[in-house]
């Protein structure tokens, strides 16, 4: 019998139908929108807060929940027992993110005669990502479709890996995953910069985001700052860019002075730890060594911002 999932993240959503298994899905978050194929899937959560704010004021809304002990978000539990799913997948990572693990936890708690299988994805790096991969496949009794994509991951990398043997420059490169209050993104991708011939900045592979100062920033003083908050796209970013552009001391930044400061799709690409991973790694190269890589993503994924 074909096993039916219900994913609450998106990367997870993209996971599940990258592996084959589409046709198992049948419900999904709110922010579930890739691919366009999962459309018309009943969909299960709702957030609490607006997304169209800027970026600090869905900072101080999601804080507010929190500090009162609220979700951000809304599950529609019958809507979830309706579906009779074998397996949810969810996360425990971040409670600003998506639906918490606990809030799965209690609602399948209160079902009687439960089988359902909860299966709760946390990665921190691209290994981690890949793992979920595997969790995935041998959940649906079908490793092999994991040991396949695996062999597309190892092909992709090595193409960027080969194209840049012999480069000996690697710029330092500051990647914002929040503009107000200003945020350095980390987890998985310092590694993603490492594989783009970039030398990441002011955060750690394998760690949590962190909030940061404006001043240290400006100790720092990158060759190139790409923004990618996270939810956003890049409309959205520009929105918000002032916030960063009217500081004291923005003019002076050697990337501003060098034309080097980026907007990319953080909310389709890099904030997804999911199978489109390759494709930042994949765009973050164009930006840093554009003499190497000739640009195929489109100005959808990637932009230059005009000092």
């Amino acid at each position: 019998m074909d096993k039916r999932i219900v994913s609450l993240l998106p990367s997870c959503t993209e996971i599940i139908c990258k592996l084959g298994y589409k046709e198992n899905l049948v419900g999904i978050s709110h922010e579930c929108d890739y691919p366009n194929s999962i459309s018309g899937l009943p969909v299960l959560t709702k957030a609490r807060l607006s997304s169209k704010g800027t970026s600090i004021e869905i900072n101080q809304s999601v804080t507010d929940l929190l500090q009162r002990g609220l979700s951000v978000y809304d599950v529609d539990a019958s809507l979830l027992k309706s579906l009779s799913p074998d397996i949810i997948v969810t996360q425990a990572q971040c409670e600003a993110c998506a639906v918490s693990l606990d809030q799965v936890k209690d609602i399948v708690s209160n079902w009687t005669l439960n089988k359902t299988e909860i299966i709760s994805l946390e990665p921190n790096t691209l290994n981690e990502v890949w793992l979920g991969f595997d969790i995935i496949a041998k959940t649906m009794n079908a490793p092999e479709s994991y040991s396949i994509l695996k062999s597309e991951i190892n092909e992709r990398f090595k193409l960027l890996k080969d194209k840049l043997k012999g480069i000996e420059q690697k710029p330092a490169v500051l990647c914002i995953e929040w503009i107000e209050p200003i945020m350095v993104a980390a987890n998985w991708v310092p590694e993603l910069v490492g594989l783009a011939g970039g030398m990441n900045v002011m955060s750690v592979s394998g760690t949590d985001s962190k909030f940061c100062s404006w001043d240290e920033i400006k100790q720092t003083n990158p060759d190139i700052i790409i923004m990618m908050p996270c939810g956003f796209g890049i409309k959205s970013t520009l929105e918000d860019i002032d916030y960063l552009q009217n500081r004291k001391g923005w003019q002076e930044l050697k990337a501003v002075k060098k034309n080097k400061v980026f907007v990319v799709d953080g909310n389709q690409y890099f904030n997804r730890p999911g199978p489109r991973l390759l494709d930042s790694a994949e765009i973050l190269a164009e930006i840093i060594h554009p003499d190497y890589f000739e640009r195929k993503y489109s100005e959808d994924s990637w932009i230059t911002i005009d000092s």
